[in-house]
């Protein structure tokens, strides 16, 4: 059940969408379903650009276009504001390993992925929330990039990123990223 606050303060064209979305997105929108995003605090923007690629089938996932299929265009737009309120992820429980994220930070630093993803990795725009991801996710969501499986939406940054990196550092990346602690 989605939390009854944020039912409250959803528009009521979102709220019976909100419910379709948690059983694989979570009651609070953060997932605890393996390879499935957490789309708690997405920036709208990106959320609305996500749906219309499945309804479109330019990104490919059975049950998400189906889902976005049945969207209207107002339906799309409420449950993506609706899905921008709620609060980020928190960190996951499992200690991370510092060589580890020694090795993805220096990756994101050296790909510059703050230039478009905030130096928080909050997103902005049409551009992802990564921090506090579900680590399989962002190793799928990399992955797909590098193989050419996934389409971004405007400049197409992504497939030229992940296509110089290596398995190993997507690995390292994807678990910096879902571990990231602000630095002081």
């Amino acid at each position: 059940m989605v939390g009854v606050a944020l039912l409250v303060a959803a528009p009521a064209l979102a709220q019976p969408k909100l419910e379709t979305c948690a059983p694989c997105h979570g009651p609070s929108a953060i997932s605890t379903r393996p390879l499935t995003p957490s789309l708690a605090s997405q920036p709208a923007f990106y959320v609305k650009a996500q749906l219309v690629l499945f309804r479109t089938g330019q990104r490919k996932n059975e049950v998400m276009q189906f889902v976005a299929s049945q969207l209207s265009n107002e339906e799309l737009q409420a449950l993506a504001d609706a899905v921008e309120k709620f609060p980020p992820p928190p960190p996951p429980g499992d200690e991370p390993d510092g060589a580890r994220v020694k090795r993805g930070r220096a990756l994101a630093q050296r790909e510059h992925c703050e230039s478009c993803h905030q130096p928080d990795y909050s997103g902005i725009q049409n551009t992802p929330r990564l921090a506090h991801q579900r680590e399989d996710y962002l190793l799928k969501a990399l992955t797909d990039f590098k193989q050419g499986s996934r389409v971004g939406s405007g400049e197409p940054i992504m497939p030229g990123v992940a296509s110089a990196l290596s398995e190993a550092e997507i690995g390292d990346l994807a678990h910096y990223l879902a571990h990231f602690r602000q630095r002081p």
